[in-house]
């Protein structure tokens, strides 16, 4: 049986020839981010600005209505609150956002839990309040700089990987793309004002290991043809590492996505921000991968005399970029 080729044995796509542009429209999207973030903010969640969370359960209900649960608690002024299942179905945890002057008066915050568990009660008569807690604007801080300090650790602990590993050019470039692709998943969720928590934070340290693992892929093919194609031009050099791991890429994005789009379109609300930050950070991770991460190595004078002793024996000549593949 024919195995099934979604990337052509021959497939010589010129991804560098539109280098300039992709940068440009990049840069300008990680610059519009940047200023999102900045004038609208991000809607940081319970985790980050503190809250009130109600733990209840059905006894007499299979499964908590959760939908219905946030309409109704919406009624009430306090704002939109989190909701999650956690143990059995019939078991739900409600987060809520601290109202406005709870810093300064700690009573409006147990004001607003004492309205919320009499609406339950009112209106669900085998509700049952398992407990509240409350999460200090002290905590939700230290949450906070946690997972920025987190954020900061993985890009410092990859540019000293790739810089060992490589050259530094090669770690400027990998640390350039990781700083694209955190930057435009901060852009979307200040655009989108969706819920900014620790699971968020989550799916930013997974988008920095997918984008550096397809980085380096691309990375160790460039360092192959480098020792073998001395004399190849630099841009048609990347263009030919890219196309050479072009299948492993598309194969790997593609099993990733398609799981991740089925949370994004039919997945619970309460992990709708995650999924959809995972699929937008797997389609720049791989953007970034070739147009961000490979582009660089150019402006940064990386060249045939990489990773070969200055007086090697032994070169192999090659054509230059014309000779290899069939256009596309």
């Amino acid at each position: 049986m024919k195995l099934l080729k979604l990337v052509p044995d021959n497939t010589n796509i010129r991804f560098l020839k539109a280098r300039n542009i992709a940068f440009t429209i990049s840069t300008l999207l990680m610059i519009a981010s940047i200023a999102l973030v900045v004038m609208r903010g991000l809607n940081f969640g319970v985790d980050f600005i503190g809250g009130q969370m109600i733990r209840a359960t059905f006894t007499e209900t299979v499964e908590a209505p959760v939908e219905e649960l946030r309409g109704k608690i919406g009624t009430l002024g306090y704002g939109d609150p989190s909701l999650q299942r956690f143990g059995k179905p019939n078991e739900v945890a409600i987060r809520m956002k601290l109202p406005e002057g709870a810093e300064e008066n700690p009573e409006l915050a147990n004001e607003m839990t004492v309205k919320i568990i009499d609406k339950l009660k009112a209106d669900y008569k085998d509700i049952r309040i398992d407990g509240t807690d409350a999460v200090s604007g002290k905590v939700s801080d230290e949450l906070f700089s946690k997972g920025v300090w987190a954020l900061l650790a993985a890009l410092l602990g990859v540019s000293a990987y790739i810089w060992i590993r490589f050259e530094w050019q090669f770690g400027v470039g990998a640390i350039w793309a990781l700083i694209h692709d955190v930057t435009l998943t901060f852009g979307l969720f200040a655009w989108t004002q969706l819920e900014f928590d620790l699971n968020i934070i989550a799916a930013l340290l997974t988008i920095i290991g997918y984008s550096l693992n397809d980085t380096i892929v691309i990375y160790d093919r460039i360092r192959e043809n480098l020792k073998k194609f001395r004399k190849m031009d630099m841009s048609a050099l990347l263009d030919l590492s890219v196309n050479e791991t072009l299948p492993r890429t598309v194969m790997t994005s593609l099993t990733i996505l398609a799981p991740l789009l089925v949370l994004v379109f039919l997945g619970p609300q309460v992990i709708f921000g995650f999924a959809l930050a995972m699929t937008f950070g797997i389609v720049v991770g791989t953007y970034s991968s070739i147009y961000m991460a490979s582009p660089i190595l150019i402006w940064l004078k990386v060249g045939s005399d990489s990773f070969v002793p200055e007086e090697g024996a032994g070169e192999k000549i090659e054509p230059r970029s014309e000779s290899y593949g069939a256009q596309v």
